[in-house]
């Protein structure tokens, strides 16, 4: 054989080597410690090998509320800045995609100064409305809320999938549907409920001071009230939602600018809610989760207790030296995602930007594995948006391995008649198009694996298609071989003829498929992109295999020209 042909030989059997070396962790199972140098294994889908499907919808409305809050305190300062002294006034929800919020100034004769000044640094995220006085109505404005929208769906995926990366989820799917809805696919995930803890926390820490003015018994008495209204935490209702309802109904009783916060105690053995700590603190907040900078577990020496430690950033640190400096002797209550963890009172200015959040009750193990918990949702950053888990499907595992069961007999039988039918009609150069059918499926395989792709079962559908299409290549070069043939042609020109006159057909046949693949994986979602990424990497292989690699081995079949004739 010539050189050319020993070089390409030697190619395809390195690469079928390599192969083979990628699928033995897949087909043996070999776990991580074992020695064998390739450890990757074929990434199964959330169809066949069960786990956890999510469809997550954003409450923008609630978006618009707390943006607005904070503004307007935002402005407050600012004001005080120029010696213009104002107090936040009413929240006006009755349009909830549009809520209108007071500022009131201390004197009528400040209004332009405080306009001026307000106009300077919060043109873009507020538009006045209003303008009775010293009574100042303010609303977002409306780039600034088309901002909102497009930034909140696109750092909530951001979030939610560092959070996943750091919970150990092997090719999670996390893409937006529409404007407002994220689908959150977790396959091989076992503990559901842990991960659905992790990825709903809004992780939106506040540090609060508690308004201690109001006894526990005045406070006991308006819970009362609302109880008799009908408004009681009920099993499997959403806390946040109780608490909105709460400060709703008690908005006439409460002094403004203060609402009701809870302190829970949870059931260790049930993991239900024990009792409710009420709290009364400010609406608005000294610092945020923003300012954070680590959150890491440490253990408490003298309890050997878990904890949270906390370390600002050198902003966070100034504004919490400044707060904790002007607020000595008051309780400031460290509130995650309205649960109030814990609210000592500060004894002294609090420098250096160090905190702590103190965890419930319960055994070490689990006080640490909810310390853990919170330090990552901590770290891997606060959604920026409450989301609302309006769909959820557990896949089972049983589901799974039938699917698997079931395509592989699917394969098995499919690929047989496959087989059958090209040696009957082609004879032996169909025994090499089974070869060069297997190659393919092997290479596509191991380029799955290779590139971490996952396989899902329209992933399967998209190798069967890679059968049929592989065949078709081999069936082209085939009839262009006998088409030489019955002119006369020697079997060696024929086959160098036949290939050499069917490898444009092939390409341009795939290359249009190919092209509905790239549509199907950047356009579509899910199983459809699954889909499509088996098929472009079976498309690769194909026009290798059914050119290149048949070419080799009927190289191999008629030698150097001397045969006469070729079973085809």
């Amino acid at each position: 054989m010539a050189r050319g042909w020993w070089f390409r030989f030697s190619f395809l059997m390195v690469l079928i080597i390599s192969a083979l070396m990628a699928l033995t962790p897949t087909v043996f199972n070999l776990k991580e410690e074992s020695s064998f140098p390739m450890k990757s294994k074929i990434n199964l889908g959330l169809d066949l090998q069960g786990g956890l499907y999510m469809v997550l919808g954003i409450d923008f409305d609630k978006v618009y509320r707390d943006e607005i809050v904070a503004y307007i305190k935002k402005a407050q300062a600012t004001l005080k800045e120029i010696q213009v002294e104002s107090s936040v006034g009413d929240l006006d929800v009755k349009d909830s995609k549009d809520p209108r919020h007071t500022l009131i100034l201390a004197k009528a004769s400040d209004q332009e100064k405080a306009l001026s000044k307000l106009r300077e640094f919060y043109n873009y995220p507020l538009r006045l409305t209003a303008n009775d006085g010293a009574t100042l109505t303010y609303g977002l404005g409306r780039d600034f809320t088309r901002e909102i929208e497009a930034t909140a769906l696109s750092k909530s995926i951001e979030v939610i999938r560092n959070r996943i990366d750091e919970f150990g989820v092997t090719e999670p799917e996390i893409i937006s549907q529409g404007t407002d809805r994220i689908i959150v696919q977790l396959p091989g995930v076992k503990d559901i409920t842990r991960a659905k803890d992790l990825i709903g926390k809004t992780a939106k820490l506040e540090f609060k001071f508690v308004n201690d003015s109001v006894s526990p018994a005045a406070i006991q008495g308006w819970l009362e009230k609302a109880k008799k209204e009908g408004i009681e935490y009920k099993k499997g209702e959403r806390f946040s939602d109780y608490v909105k309802k709460i400060n709703a109904s008690l908005a006439s009783d409460l002094p403004k600018g203060n609402e009701i916060a809870f302190a829970k105690e949870m059931n260790k053995v049930t993991n239900e809610i024990k009792n409710l700590e009420p709290y009364l603190v400010e609406t608005s907040t000294s610092l945020t989760g923003e300012e954070l900078q680590e959150a890491i577990v440490r253990i408490d020496q003298q309890e050997n207790r878990p904890y949270v430690g906390l370390e600002f950033k050198p902003s966070g640190a100034k504004i919490f030296e400044e707060v904790t400096g002007a607020n000595v002797g008051r309780r400031l209550a460290i509130v995650l995602d309205g649960n109030v963890y814990s609210a000592p009172q500060v004894r002294g200015k609090i420098a250096g930007g160090s905190a702590q959040i103190t965890l419930g009750t319960g055994d070490y193990n689990t006080v640490m594995s909810e310390a853990r918990d919170l330090a990552l949702v901590l770290r891997a950053g606060a959604l920026p948006v409450e989301l609302i888990f309006e769909e959820q499907r557990v896949v089972g595992p049983s589901l799974g391995a039938d699917a698997i069961d079931k395509a592989q007999l699917a394969s098995i039988v499919g690929s047989l008649l496959v087989f059958a039918f090209m040696m009957i009609y082609y004879k032996l150069s169909g025994f090499i198009a089974c070869v060069t059918i297997l190659v393919n499926v092997l290479f596509t395989l191991a380029c799955l694996i290779g590139l971490g792709a996952t396989l899902s079962l329209p992933g399967i559908a998209g190798i069967a298609l890679t059968v049929g299409m592989a065949v078709d290549g081999n069936i082209l070069i085939y009839e262009r071989i006998r088409e030489e043939l019955r002119a006369g042609v020697l079997p060696y020109e024929a086959v160098r003829t036949g290939f050499d006159k069917a490898f444009w057909t092939i390409l341009d046949a795939n290359i249009t498929t190919a092209l509905a693949g790239i549509c199907l994986l950047n356009f579509g979602t899910g199983p459809v992109r699954g889909f499509a990424v088996t098929l472009l990497i079976g498309i690769a292989t194909t026009v290798y295999t059914s050119y290149f690699v048949s070419k080799v081995l009927f190289e191999l079949y008629v030698g150097k020209g001397e045969k006469k004739t070729l079973s085809i």
